[in-house]
């Protein structure tokens, strides 16, 4: 096994006395395990060190590498520039891991940095690293927002190119834990927060990694966590090994979570294959989607799917129900992956005979032909979530008092541009912001007057 070792730390700026002028002293635990484990890491010579960073270039939809042969970094955004680090990639192995990584599908590579500076994610176990070891060479990469067995699968990818290039490799795995620990602390409190961290911590300390994937989505974003996604490629990474698993500290006293748990790699164990586990949950809970659509989604998925699979659009089921055959509407499709918009088109008005011929028509062009995403591949469409919106008849708004965000979507006009924004939208909670973005997709500016139209939707998802 080229993986000899892994660890999970956290990265708070403030642990670098130079940042903290004192206050480290408060995780002074944290601190002296840190030392800890990096004096284990400098005990196994590593020829390559992959970190990965949360806090790197990070994409919704693409794992980065950082590319190129060096990096330098320091600490002025924490008022600390004396405090820098300069060093070398390991090129073959960032080459080799992204032509693994696109071998099997996986959205991950070099392209698209933005910036080639080491963040404090990475630099921060460097400088607990570099006190006792510098004779590595680094592989840096970042998270991002596809699904949490995504990135399983891109720890996949690190251990074959480990064992393809036969490097000594230590894997550091930087992340902070929940952020919402403490009512006074800089984030404040929610009650996900705790049990987010202890389930984290939990699942590490033991060596079950199977529960880093079994948290919903939207809890551990109420937790506000920030290193689950680096926890998961590192787990990945560990696919198929017996790992001996030691916990050294725990501390919330900042109101976020830091904890330290390392990784002896064993041998080899077909039980600790979580992949087909993570699958097996994610199947259960798109069954239990699948089951609740009705008619109108059901519709979106079928043609999608058969578009996807053989590129054609498919003829009209049988069993569509009359309301679908003999009513015209604009509709919108919207696909969900990951609880990420995966693409959304639609029609203000009726275009064709029928609701079913407007489904048909704009679920192959969300799926195909909206501009913000590449087309929907084979691989993914057991894990794409539907919505169908049915537009109701328009209503001409003479001000604005007569709008609302969550009830009405919007149309808004000036001479040929057009935008449109749907109703009860996440993050869209006043009039003024579904304004602004309407106006927004007709490339209309902010200042500029517009007509407005009202509009009700029946949601089907």
């Amino acid at each position: 096994m080229a993986i000899v070792y892994t660890v999970c730390v956290p990265h708070p700026p403030m642990i670098i006395p130079d940042v903290g002028r004192g206050s480290e002293s408060v995780i002074k635990e944290t601190t002296d395990s840190y030392h800890a484990v990096m004096k284990k890491v400098a005990a196994y010579q590593p020829e390559t060190v992959i970190v990965i960073s949360p806090h790197s270039i990070m994409y919704s939809n693409y794992i980065h590498i950082s590319p190129g042969h060096h990096a330098h970094g320091d600490f002025r955004r924490f008022r600390a520039k004396q405090v820098s680090f300069d060093v070398d990639y390991d090129e073959e192995f960032a080459n080799s891991l992204e032509t693994i990584a696109q071998e099997r599908g996986i959205d991950a590579g070099t392209l698209g940095e933005r910036d080639p500076e080491l963040d404090h994610g990475t630099m921060i176990p460097l400088y607990f690293l570099n006190q006792y070891y510098t004779d590595y060479k680094l592989v840096r990469v970042s998270i991002s927002g596809l699904s949490f067995r995504t990135h399983y699968q891109f720890g996949q990818c690190i251990q074959s190119a480990a064992d393809q290039l036969g490097r000594r490799i230590v894997v550091i795995a930087s992340g902070d834990l929940s952020h919402k620990l403490q009512p006074d602390g800089p984030y404040g409190f929610v009650k996900e927060g705790p049990e987010f961290d202890k389930i984290t911590v939990n699942a590490l300390s033991s060596g079950h990694f199977l529960n880093l994937f079994t948290m919903p989505s939207d809890f551990c974003d109420r937790a506000a966590e920030c290193g689950l996604r680096s926890f998961q490629i590192m787990a990945g990474a560990l696919d198929g090994y017996d790992v001996m698993p030691h916990f050294y500290s725990y501390q919330d006293v900042t109101g976020v979570g830091y904890g330290i748990v390392d990784f002896i790699v064993k041998g080899r164990n077909g039980d600790r294959c979580f992949d087909p586990k993570i699958k097996a949950l994610i199947d259960t809970e798109m069954d239990a989607i699948k089951s609740q659509e009705d008619e109108y989604v059901k519709l979106a998925r079928y043609t999608i799917e058969h578009y996807v699979k053989y590129g054609v659009k498919p003829v009209m089921p049988k069993g569509v129900g009359k309301d679908l055959l003999n009513r015209q509407a604009g509709v919108f499709v919207s696909l969900h992956k990951d609880n990420q918009l995966r693409g959304c088109i639609g029609t203000f008005a009726p275009t064709t005979d029928s609701i079913a011929q407007e489904i048909m028509q704009n679920a192959i062009s969300s799926c195909s032909r909206d501009p913000r995403f590449r087309p929907v591949r084979v691989n993914e469409l057991d894990t794409l979530v539907y919505s169908v919106d049915v537009l109701g008849e328009r209503e001409p708004v003479k001000d604005i008092s007569e709008l609302d965000p969550k009830k009405y979507g919007i149309i808004v006009t000036r001479g040929i541009k057009k935008g449109l924004l749907l109703p009860d939208l996440e993050g869209v909670d006043t009039v003024e912001d579904q304004i602004r973005i309407a106006k927004s997709k007709a490339n209309i500016y902010e200042d500029q007057e517009v007509d407005i139209e009202r509009f009700e939707v029946v949601r089907h998802t």
